[in-house]
């Protein structure tokens, strides 16, 4: 076994495969970039190396300078987590030629796989079943709109090298080929420096099924039963649970026997997964094989009770695997919920900024909670913005899915916009506690995953209320600890008035609406009248932003955070965000300009189709925006004339800023 392991990577992958060595004895490196300088996986190695900028290009993804730190670190291996490096060919033959162990498959193993087109080759040799589709050399946009025409619409534009659906397009109709093939185009070249594609069949009701499979340098293959992956949006996962529901026993020995056979089609060693596409009727087809460890590993890892990382550092380090095909078993069901920086109500669009609350279910064998980020850490445009991945384990599906629901409700973030709330609708839709799961579930149940923002509701109001009454009344008590008179009246915040009702109204600004809370102070507690009627409150605030009420009687916890005017309260489940504001300065607000299109996220400008003067047309593609590995089409929102355009190719834009302005026609 190693003595010393380099990590190239970060976020919860190198936390977590960190926290692996260490319990094998295992001495670990990380490198990080200056973005990452307080990062909390560089706190969890036993030494970190600085390695560039801020932009993966300059730092994680410079082979040379990474092997440059193993050497002289002294590392004897390098585990590459997933992304980044984890599946160029070039690095990890350059570990070798360095005498590093790349922790992962042979070169020759990922060039095989890394190109879609020859990896279907090889599958078709192996016996795998494949979706129909064009897989050829020829690029030329002609031979590839004609393949698609012979396939029959819809079809699906993937990228051929690489995964994560980056460089995946969707065309329905003939006409809108050609853009499409443009968009993943630049997409691909962008996420794996390979514009090359190939286009398929697109499924209409299918379901991703993927199968962990693992081997060793000495012959031996196995896999580790299945994952279904198909809750996605923008093609890439959400939600991932195994066993895959409805599975029988023969379908999961045929596609677990496919998947060998892929693995040693290729000479596979190490963790590796091959992905499948499966219609309503049982036939799966071949779709690629990451070559690789998964971000949903550890679904596996719960249900077999193996740590695939460990496996990984055993068969690198030349030792056989584990265990036996016979010795493996299935037991019980788990889901993972990834928990991103990201906006359902604007479709799923990255989302930035500092996290000012954090916090989470307690974890023990049966809730696992694997990330890289910490409170007060900040969610940054330059990588992935995963905050967290939760995972459960129960006796069966229902007791799972459960599990699931209670987990999600105590997890809490503040600060960059979440999916928190749509996880939890996503766990709760009887569809999907049916199992009636498929790649298009998002779509087909979007309005109640995404349902209309509620107004606050009085429960909600009068947590907000009893929260900057106890905390003024706190503020006041610490101030009157301090000077030199604790006892003044002066320092009295009960809202004492001579022949008046003691009294105080809180405005809050509700999603547009303003609303007006008055409290009355009596003996012990507050008189609150709400917009549904009265309440009695009373209360003691905790650690953590942690309140703990009494209205009416109905004893209840909270979080309520505060940030400047802004209030975020987190109350069974359910997250609702106020702004307590000064009513004379309603109406004051800077609005945007009327016919502006804004930056609906911090990113770079990759395409400008117009320039000022042009008259466009309601839909029409205008500009491109790049963050965080995607895409993002601005399209005008009405037909008129194009009044100025304020950035151009290659510049940064910040959320919020105005891209054009359009002068609507009359």
């Amino acid at each position: 076994m190693f003595d010393k392991v380099l990590i190239a990577n970060r976020g919860e992958i190198a936390c977590r495969v960190a926290l692996t060595c260490r319990r094998l004895g295992i001495r670990t490196v990380a490198v990080y970039s200056e973005a990452d300088a307080h990062a909390r996986h560089v706190d969890l190695c036993d030494e970190a190396w600085l390695i560039g900028p801020a932009p993966a290009r300059e730092s994680y993804l410079r082979g040379g300078r990474i092997i440059d730190v193993a050497l002289h670190s002294g590392a004897q291996a390098i585990h590459p987590g997933y992304g980044f490096l984890s599946e160029n060919a070039g690095f990890a033959r350059a570990c070798e030629e360095a005498g590093i162990v790349f922790i992962g498959p042979p070169a020759a193993a990922i060039e095989a796989m890394g190109s879609k087109s020859a990896a279907k080759a090889i599958m078709a040799d192996a016996g795998v079943p494949l979706v129909p589709g064009y897989h050829g050399a020829d690029q030329e946009e002609s031979r590839l709109a004609a393949a698609a025409d012979e396939i029959g619409y819809p079809v699906l534009i993937k990228a051929s090298a690489g995964g994560g659906g980056k460089g995946m397009r969707r065309v329905d109709r003939p006409e809108d080929f050609a853009r499409e093939l443009a968009a993943a185009r630049r997409e691909a070249s962008a996420s794996f420096g390979d514009d090359r594609v190939l286009v398929e069949k697109y499924l209409l009701h299918p379901r991703h099924i993927e199968v962990q499979v693992f081997a060793d340098g000495v012959g031996n293959a196995v896999h580790l039963f299945e994952r279904d992956c198909s809750v996605q949006r923008r093609h890439q996962k959400v939600l991932e649970e195994a066993p895959a529901p409805g599975m029988t026993e023969a379908r999961r020995n045929e596609m677990g026997q496919a998947a060998v056979r892929a693995a040693q089609a290729i000479g596979y060693v190490g963790a590796g997964t091959v992905e499948f596409i499966a219609e309503p009727d049982g036939r799966f087809y071949f779709m690629e094989m990451n070559t690789r460890l998964q971000v949903e590993h550890p679904v596996t890892e719960m249900i077999t009770g193996e740590d695939l990382v460990e496996w990984q550092l055993r068969v690198a380090a030349g030792a056989p695997l584990p265990r036996e095909q016979s010795a493996l078993e299935l037991q019980g069901h788990a889901f993972e919920a990834r928990i991103y920086a990201e906006d359902p109500d604007n479709d799923f669009l990255p989302a930035t900024g500092r996290i000012r609350h954090l916090r989470t279910p307690e974890t023990g064998s049966d809730v696992r909670i694997d990330t890289g980020v910490r409170e007060g850490d900040e969610v940054s445009v330059h990588y992935d913005p995963m905050i967290a991945k939760l995972v459960v384990w129960g006796d069966d599906r229902s007791a799972a899915l459960r599990r699931l629901r209670h987990a999600l409700t105590d997890f809490e973030v503040v600060g960059p916009t979440t999916n928190t709330a749509f996880l939890k609708a996503l766990a709760a839709h009887p569809a999907f506690a049916a199992g009636e799961v498929e790649t298009g579930f998002i779509e087909q149940h979007r309005d109640t995953l995404i349902p209309e923002r509620e107004p606050a509701s009085d429960r909600v109001l009068a947590l907000a209320c009893l929260a900057e009454f106890l905390r003024i009344d706190e503020e006041a008590a610490d101030r009157a600890a301090r000077s030199g008179d604790p006892y003044s009246p002066w320092h009295h915040t009960t809202g004492w008035v001579l022949n008046d009702d003691n009294h105080h109204t809180l405005h809050f600004r509700d999603d547009g609406r303003d609303v007006a809370v008055t409290a009355h102070y009596r003996p012990g507690h507050y008189l609150l009248e709400l917009p549904g009627g009265e309440t009695r409150a009373r209360g003691t605030l905790g650690r953590e932003d942690r309140i703990q009420a009494d209205l009416d009687g109905v004893r209840l916890t909270a979080s309520v955070v505060r940030d400047g005017p802004h209030l975020t309260i987190l109350c069974d489940g359910h997250v609702h965000e106020l702004v307590c504001h000064d009513p004379l300065t309603v109406g004051m607000e800077d609005e945007v300009r009327e016919g502006s299109l804004t930056a609906p996220m911090p990113g770079t400008v990759i395409s400008v189709t117009i320039a000022e003067g042009d008259t466009v047309t309601e839909g029409q593609a205008l500009m491109v925006l790049e963050a965080m590995k995607m895409e993002y089409t601005i399209k005008a929102t009405t037909d008129g004339v194009i009044e100025h355009v304020n950035f151009a190719e290659g510049e940064q834009v910040t959320e919020g800023a105005e891209l054009l302005a359009i002068r609507a026609e009359d």
